[in-house]
């Protein structure tokens, strides 16, 4: 295809995998130790950094991937994907949410090369046309070549989601599929999101952003001053010997805060491209259920042995514990079950969003033993 030839081997494209995230709403397969990023939760023999890096590695020369993770899942990341050059494994020594993740990986690359331009994607979100999504990549890199400007994806909303944050965009192109972008909602109530869907101008934020390194570090310099200078007083260890003690005391100081409200929330030059590459962030059991192909006649998703469901609907459950164990459902619906070894969780589908603050309690009143 020439479309992907002209994404090959450019030297000034780089792809930056975020992969430090801990995944707690899909407790309690997803844990600590081994987040959802490491496992193969679509059960395609792949996990799912393993099929975000074989996807940019399509149109992405290997040493210009940067994977950015927590220093605890580096050994994680070397065993799942071997390949991957040293240099291009980034070890946070904490985690401090995307700007901090960011910063450290653009100040890096442009240390190497200040004509770079980067794509920033998740590691552990669903995306099922890569033709599309490297259509709208390469849209993104042409535009950030010659423009100051930080351009993120929105997904064109299948249904009113209150598990996600909404772009709201103006009419009015910049570019042939370009947008500006009005504003940032994060997760809205039912009722809102609703409206947003019927306005027909809000896209989901995929937490997808492309832009040159020289425009997001202008845009640290503009928006987080204190916390670009903290970056920036880093750059002369960087790829030298002292980079990891010296980015120990950069990130012990640094704030934790997303890209989204340190910059994205408060930058003018912010664009949207509208896209459709059937997309989903995986975030959730019920994310993971609605995209499941395997539904029975029932809408009811099973995944493992031993499971036996009685005039049950609408459920998603997922049994990988003790090998043997039955797991027997009785006139149920939307409920999501999770048995795992030390760990059964039962919930109502339509609550999931509270299973963030559960792992937390229990995190609490536990400590690490089962999250």
């Amino acid at each position: 295809m020439i479309f992907i030839n002209s994404m090959e081997k450019n030297k000034n494209h780089y792809a930056i995998i975020m992969a430090g995230g801990i995944g707690s709403r899909f407790w309690p397969y997803s844990r600590t130790q081994k987040p959802k990023q490491f496992l193969d939760i679509l059960g395609t023999g792949k996990t799912l950094i393993q099929s975000t890096y074989e996807r940019f590695l399509k149109h992405f020369d290997a040493n210009n991937i940067i994977i950015v993770t927590n220093q605890t899942y580096l050994p994680l990341v070397k065993e799942q994907l071997p390949e991957v050059p040293e240099h291009c494994m980034l070890g946070e020594p904490v985690a401090k949410n995307t700007a901090a993740c960011i910063a450290y990986a653009c100040n890096k690359i442009h240390k190497q090369n200040t004509h770079a331009l980067c794509v920033v994607a998740p590691s552990d979100h669903l995306i099922l046309d890569d033709a599309a999504f490297m259509q709208n990549v390469k849209m993104g890199l042409d535009y950030a070549q010659k423009h100051d400007a930080l351009i993120t994806l929105g997904i064109r909303p299948s249904r009113p989601d209150t598990g996600y944050g909404y772009i709201q965009y103006i009419d009015e192109q910049d570019e042939q599929g370009i947008y500006k972008v009005k504003t940032f909602t994060e997760k809205p109530t039912i009722e809102l999101a609703q409206t947003f869907i019927e306005s027909g101008d809000f896209l989901w934020n995929a937490g997808i952003f492309i832009w040159s390194t020289s425009s997001i570090r202008n845009a640290f310099k503009v928006y987080m001053p204190e916390f670009y200078e903290l970056f920036q007083s880093a750059n002369k260890v960087l790829n030298t010997p002292d980079e990891r003690t010296v980015m120990q005391g950069v990130y012990e100081q640094s704030r934790s805060i997303s890209i989204d409200y340190g910059v994205l929330e408060k930058a003018s030059n912010v664009l949207v491209i509208p896209s459709n590459f059937g997309w989903s962030d995986l975030g959730t059991w019920t994310s993971l259920y609605e995209n499941a192909s395997n539904k029975d006649n029932l809408r009811n998703v099973f995944d493992g042995k031993g499971i036996h469901a009685y005039n049950t609907s609408d459920c998603m459950v997922s049994a990988h514990g003790i090998p043997g164990k039955l797991v027997v459902l009785n006139s149920v619906k939307d409920l999501i079950v999770v048995e795992t070894n030390d760990v059964l969780l039962i919930c109502d589908k339509n609550k999931e969003q509270e299973v963030k603050q559960l792992v937390t309690d229990i995190k609490l009143k536990y400590d690490e033993k089962y999250t």
